[in-house]
């Protein structure tokens, strides 16, 4: 049966936290779910963090990825910080976590936006979605096969999330032209 990631972005943390449970006890699998939030201002306090110059080398990725995600808390208890060069800090857990560190593999290749579109996200859309991250959204993920994903869309549609394409539209009519790795260097273009 063929896999899909449906995902959505929240400007509200705690709708998004709230999804991600209804998910787990809708019977999804930490490892196919995924949150990743912008934390530029701390504001989920310090867990393990790899920073930048760790993540370019990928010393401590998989150690910190070790400690972010298992556990039977569920994912919101196991949000932990990461340092994604080009991007800055972000806390996330699960699929997204995973996905962010090559599995604990040593290196964050492509940054979110790569492993966006690594979970077969359009690239239109992983761009508007990275940038929501940047400004201070959170992104929930979850992996599901054909059988679950109303039942995954359902849940997620009952929390407050983003129109993707209003937003894009008010992230360009404020003169984004899409989201960048790093300073003046648009990704995909």
């Amino acid at each position: 049966m063929a896999t899909k990631t449906i995902s959505r972005l929240f400007d509200n943390h705690d709708d998004a936290l709230a999804a991600v449970r209804e998910l787990e006890a809708g019977g999804f699998s930490h490892a196919d779910i995924g949150i990743a939030a912008g934390n530029a201002d701390n504001r989920y306090g310090t867990t393990p963090v790899v920073d930048e110059k760790e993540a370019k080398s990928g010393a401590g990725i998989g150690a910190a990825a070790g400690t972010l995600v298992g556990g039977g808390a569920g994912l919101a208890a196991a949000l932990g910080a990461l340092a994604i060069p080009g991007f800055g800090p972000i806390v996330a857990a699960g699929l997204l976590v995973a996905t962010l560190t090559g599995a604990g593999a040593g290196a964050v290749a492509g940054g979110l936006l790569g492993s966006l579109t690594g979970l077969g996200m359009s690239e239109k859309d992983a761009h508007v979605f990275a940038e929501g991250v940047r400004r201070g959204g959170s992104l929930v993920t979850v992996k599901v096969d054909d059988s679950r994903e109303l039942e995954a869309r359902t849940i997620l549609d009952r929390y407050t999330h983003v129109d993707l394409a209003k937003r894009e539209a008010e992230y360009r009519a404020g003169g984004w032209t899409g989201y960048t790795d790093g300073p003046d260097r648009p990704i995909g273009h």
